[in-house]
């Protein structure tokens, strides 16, 4: 029953004794604790798992300094800014060490005699979600086919010869039973395109599973794969594994790069002898399953790595499906924006029908890392902000639209002072003289130099914006708004006549 001011005060827990840190540090949800500048004081276990960052490298260090993030695309700095809490906010966002994580986060304020001195943030890890169990591979409320798939290749969106010619490469090895491997980024779509290959095979009446090797524990993923028998370890039942319940189907290995080099070696003889054997058993099982799996990253990268046996890979790439990042599929923009609003106006009873024209000139000058999906997760937040507005304009991504800026002028490869012209005058100085003074933080550098590079270009094209947004490689559209977002004027750069 609830505590009262006459409760018996032996009774009552002593709060100010309860050891809530090592609490917070055995939750299953990332959690940070920053202080009222947004630096970390506090840093739990799950969420060092979630950005693959140790806690003694971020304690310390503010949190625009480990995400590349700033003011305004943080939610921890909005949450300090606000003085107020957010709430279960899908949150995509890239680390220092360049990390993408797909989030749902919440950000609470610390209180003390009614001021905030710091804030608690929440994190869930989005993909975990979705592998609660060693089946669960589906990400879409959409009805089953009835073979443990939901996903074929009319379900598929994109333009483009590449996009096509891998279409055509995945239905022609669809036909065979030879094992497939498909190698995308994070968030390029390798279970919708496996679900579809199923769907396009000869087994597509069987049984379609998928396991997330990186989602398994990897002293139980053996079992999971080949099955246990009982005594074999304590608590051991007698259970078939993942290989004896697809089989006649396909089995999808996702993550296959998680899967340990040891474990590799049983699962390259399963392949070979095309047999199982439950762990703790002596008796062979055979298995007759099409193997499709996936890596998010070069094999032969992950090979000289020590990710990969060099014969496993031959074993499994018999066939390989290589899947397109987003940065390279400008062509299917407006068609997943289409689809994407359509998806959202059905599941949040918005009635969006179209991004503006700058908006989407935003989106072709993003490299997208997270690719389709961090796409859909920016599209569902805007649609959230447009309420019942039928354009999505910039206004709506704040603050997600600065992670649509960060890139422009920050690669190590755009160059951020553009040569003068011969007889064309210059109004600024070269920006390898903007050397950072100590006390100027890495955001406010990259700042200056984009500002630096955009009045060179200016100053260069003489006040064209077209020929500048060609030299810095980006559309005009783009230019045209961080013109107006640094305040400049375009016709202070245009050169007359003496």
């Amino acid at each position: 029953m609830p505590f009262s001011e006459n409760s018996n005060s032996s009774s009552l827990l002593d709060m100010e004794t309860i050891d809530f840190l090592s609490v917070l540090n055995r939750m299953d949800d990332g959690v940070i604790i920053a202080d009222i500048n947004g630096v970390i004081l506090f840093y739990n276990a799950a969420q060092s798992k979630i950005d693959g960052l140790a806690a003694q490298d971020v304690i310390g260090l503010k949190v625009t300094d480990i995400y590349k993030l700033n003011n305004r695309t943080s939610m921890i700095m909005q949450a300090i800014e606000r003085h107020a809490a957010i709430k279960n906010r899908a949150f995509f966002y890239q680390t220092c060490s360049g990390k993408v994580a797909n989030t749902i986060t919440s950000v609470y304020p610390l209180l003390k005699g009614g001021t905030i001195n710091g804030v608690i943030c929440l994190v869930k890890d989005y993909e975990l979600l979705y592998r609660s169990t060693p089946m669960a591979t589906i990400t879409e409320c959409r009805p089953d086919l009835g073979n443990g798939t939901r996903y074929t290749f009319a379900d598929l969106i994109g333009k483009g010869s590449d996009f096509q010619r891998v279409m055509g490469t995945a239905r022609k090895a669809a036909a065979s039973a030879s094992p497939i491997m498909i190698q995308g980024e994070t968030g390029t779509g390798k279970e919708l395109f496996a679900q579809s290959i199923h769907n396009h095979s000869p087994r597509r009446e069987k049984k379609y599973v998928g396991v997330n090797c990186a989602a398994i524990p990897r002293d139980l993923l053996e079992g999971v794969l080949f099955g246990t028998t009982r005594g074999a370890f304590t608590g051991a039942m007698d259970k078939p594994g993942i290989f004896e319940i697809s089989h006649g189907g396909t089995l999808f290995l996702d993550e296959l790069l998680a899967m340990p080099v040891d474990l590799q070696v049983k699962l390259l003889r399963v392949l070979q002898e095309k047999c199982v054997r439950r762990v703790g058993s002596a008796m062979e099982t055979p298995v007759d399953v099409k193997i499709i799996s996936s890596v998010s990253r070069e094999p032969r990268t992950a090979i000289r790595e020590g990710l990969l046996r060099t014969d496993l890979f031959y074993r499994l790439g018999v066939v390989m499906v290589k899947l397109p990042p987003l940065r390279d599929r400008q062509n299917s923009m407006r068609e997943l924006t289409n689809h994407f609003i359509e998806k959202y106006n059905n599941r949040l009873g918005t009635h969006v029908k179209r991004i503006s024209r700058e908006v989407l000139e935003l989106f072709s000058a993003y490299q997208w890392p997270g690719n389709v999906r961090e796409l859909e997760h920016l599209i569902e937040g805007a649609m959230n902000m447009a309420g019942r507005e039928e354009t999505i304009g910039i206004e709506h991504f704040t603050p997600g639209l600065d992670c649509l800026e960060q890139l422009d002028f920050t690669s190590p490869d755009l160059p951020f002072f553009i040569p003068k012209s011969p007889g064309v005058p210059s109004s600024v100085e070269p920006a390898q003289n903007l050397d950072p003074s100590p006390s100027q933080n890495l955001k406010q550098t990259q700042i200056d130099q984009e500002k630096a590079a955009i009045k060179a270009a200016l100053s260069v094209a003489g006040g064209n914006v077209t020929m500048a947004s060609k030299n810095l490689g980006i559309s005009r559209q783009l230019l045209h708004y961080k013109i107006k977002k640094y305040g400049f004027c375009r016709v202070d750069f245009i050169v007359r006549p003496s």
